[in-house]
């Protein structure tokens, strides 16, 4: 089970070595700190850089490296380990890990909005979900948010997945629509389109829907919440300070950025990076525009009670044990 969220961009500046990348430390007013690795998932791209602006800025108070595990690494293998202490990924995934048995809780939230979109050809008929019945949609893979986000807007649609022919294409979703290889893919509003637009290939891009599901948070484990919380806290309050510092100057964020993603100095792949920005701040906020990182358990027993109606989970998963605001 992956996270694919921020695997989807791979926009000109994400077309690089795949290998886990790591951060210096960020200087501590704790000496005695424990080190706290986060855990950003495959390879460096601007959707994480509230967590490059944070540690530029000094805005963690605890000594932080930043890691990518590169494309071969499960979601949460090294946090289980104990090679990551923390972790950004699905509500929704969490959910299933939990149910696997994985100590997770989600001590904040990245994305507040769920980010999946339907993108379809510009000349396409399709224009609502229904719209998708008898057509052939490419997905990433039956797991992660664009598999779960996918699953809920058929069913909120009154459909499923036995009224589309879904193709298992992987990351390919930008070559599939353009040689007609599907009539839909599944992807995410903050690549997929820019990814097209970027190419000069007209599409256009189809709202899912209010689904019951919880985005990208930032995650630990119990343990190490109980053990450390004042590093918990620190994280967890440096990572919204870094959302905050993203949304109000996004330049600084780009200019933060260029010390972790290649490329960043190259005209071409800034424009890239800087339209994939601008679509990645809105997801930041709240919807009076506020960045607070806070979680919302109502939201949460919600998606956990979709997601056992979907067959994603087999039981419920209750929020007074997957999510806490207690860290911020």
């Amino acid at each position: 089970m992956r996270t694919r969220l921020f695997a989807a961009a791979v926009i000109l500046l994400m077309l690089v070595g795949c290998s886990p990348v790591a951060s210096p430390a960020t200087p501590s007013s704790s000496a005695s700190a424990p080190p706290a690795v986060i855990g950003l998932t495959y390879i460096p791209n601007v959707q994480f850089s509230p967590f490059y602006l944070a540690v530029a800025q000094k805005l963690y108070s605890t000594p932080v490296t930043l890691r990518h595990h590169g494309t071969s690494e499960g979601l949460f293998t090294a946090i289980t380990t104990g090679t990551e202490q923390f972790v950004v990924a699905g509500g929704d995934e969490v959910l299933q890990a939990r149910e696997q048995g994985t100590d997770l809780v989600a001590v904040a939230s990245y994305y507040r909005k769920y980010p999946v979109r339907i993108i379809v050809p510009g000349d396409s008929t399709i224009s609502s979900i229904a719209d998708l019945k008898g057509h052939t949609v490419g997905i990433p893979g039956k797991y992660g948010e664009t598999w779960f986000g996918f699953l809920l807007a058929l069913k909120g649609a009154g459909l499923t997945v036995n009224d589309v022919n879904v193709q298992e294409i992987g990351y390919t979703q930008q070559a599939a629509l353009a040689t007609k290889k599907v009539d839909a893919i599944v992807g995410f509003v903050n690549s997929e389109p820019i990814q097209l637009q970027a190419a000069g290939i007209p599409a256009k891009v189809i709202d899912i829907g209010d689904v019951p599901l919880v985005s990208i948070c930032l995650v630990t484990t119990h343990a190490y919440a109980t053990a450390h919380p004042d590093v918990v806290k620190a994280v967890a309050k440096g990572t919204v300070a870094g959302m905050q510092g993203v949304v109000a100057n996004q330049d600084a964020a780009l200019q933060a950025s260029k010390a972790y993603v290649p490329g960043l100095t190259d005209p071409a792949t800034a424009k890239g990076a800087k339209a994939v920005l601008a679509a990645t701040a809105p997801l930041f906020q709240n919807a009076d525009g506020t960045v607070t990182g806070t979680l919302d358990a109502s939201a949460w027993d919600a998606m956990s009670t979709a997601m056992v109606a979907a067959g994603l989970l087999k039981a419920p998963q209750p929020s007074s044990t997957a999510m806490t605001n207690a860290y911020l």
